[in-house]
């Protein structure tokens, strides 16, 4: 049996079925847990989608685990020795590179000419033309450090490239980085106008971004975060935005999710938060599909898997 809890319309659920047949397949609760999906998981061989870690400790049954994002975080504390013997586990890795990278692209011309405000501006029907224009800045010969250098920051690279940026990237695992040691990424902070992290969460990620680090960076600096809300220290982000030490934020994912309404993020300025919206697309389900259906035929015929995940690493 194969379990699915994916937010599918009529269309999507048959095209799964023509899929999966002549195997059965449970379409569960995209949003809840309820005790019926867990014992539709616990009996099926192949799920998609996404569960409680609880449940895939105790799936015997299950031999391949498809998840719908790239994160997974959440299941880095099961026993994955135990586990890795009977069951495979693949992700999106590189899955959402281009839509998370034109959100990117988006925020930090946003800040840059100006539009934040501009839409601000509106329902106060304020005609702040004098005072804008002087502060508004182009993309032509900005430093750029990427912190991540997987399939979203090479994708990155490639849209900042054609607007004049220099673009620095650090990343430990990835190919193609311009840094891979910390005592690197320390040593170009300070230049940089633009700083965009986009790692997974790890032990070694956690935290990245402090107050150490946030001290690097110059005045005046744009900070980008769409890898982990687990990397940055959210208190003292919000402090240096809200004294004006930091020039601005585009912030897609936060240390919780939803923000509180308390949260001094919520009041900071020149922050846009996308609310985790940056990996979403039109097609996003059905590219998903896609993509399962591609793992499922080498599932099927005995091949090796895409995206496999590497627990040693986390991602």
């Amino acid at each position: 049996m194969l379990f699915t809890n994916l937010e599918f319309d009529q269309e999507q659920r048959n095209r799964m079925r023509a899929l999966s047949a002549p195997d059965e397949v449970y379409f569960g609760d995209p949003e809840q847990t309820p005790e019926a999906d867990r014992e539709a998981f616990l009996k099926a061989e192949i799920a998609f989608g996404w569960c409680p870690p609880e449940w895939l400790a105790e799936a015997g049954a299950l031999r391949w685990m498809q998840f719908d994002s790239v994160g997974i975080g959440e299941y880095a504390h099961l026993d994955w020795d135990r586990l890795s013997r009977r069951l495979v586990r693949t992700n999106l890795r590189g899955f959402f590179a281009e839509p998370v990278a034109e959100t990117v692209l988006a925020g930090i011309l946003a800040l840059y000419r100006g539009i934040d405000r501009l839409v601000d501006l509106k329902p106060r029907q304020a005609w702040m033309k004098l005072t804008l224009r002087p502060q508004l800045k182009t993309l032509a010969n900005a430093a750029v450090v990427l912190v991540g250098h997987g399939a979203l920051g090479q994708r990155l690279r490639v849209l900042l490239l054609p607007f004049g940026c220099r673009v620095t990237a650090y990343d430990q695992f990835a190919e193609g980085a311009d840094l891979t040691q910390l005592e690197e990424l320390d040593a170009v902070l300070p230049d940089a106008d633009i700083v965009c992290t986009a790692l997974p969460d790890t032990p070694a990620t956690r935290g990245l971004f402090g107050k150490k680090r946030f001290d690097l960076m110059q005045a005046g600096a744009i900070f980008v975060n769409v890898g982990r809300g687990s990397l940055v220290d959210e208190s003292v982000l919000a402090e240096y935005l809200l004294s004006g030490r930091l020039g601005g934020a585009v912030l897609d994912v936060t240390d919780q999710e939803p923000l509180p309404c308390e949260h001094p993020l919520w009041q900071c300025p020149h922050t846009i938060l996308t609310q985790h919206t940056a990996e979403g697309s039109f097609d996003e389900l059905d590219r998903k599909i896609t993509f399962f259906a591609e793992n499922l035929r080498r599932y099927r015929q005995g091949l090796s898997l895409e995206n496999v995940i590497n627990w040693t690493r986390g991602f």
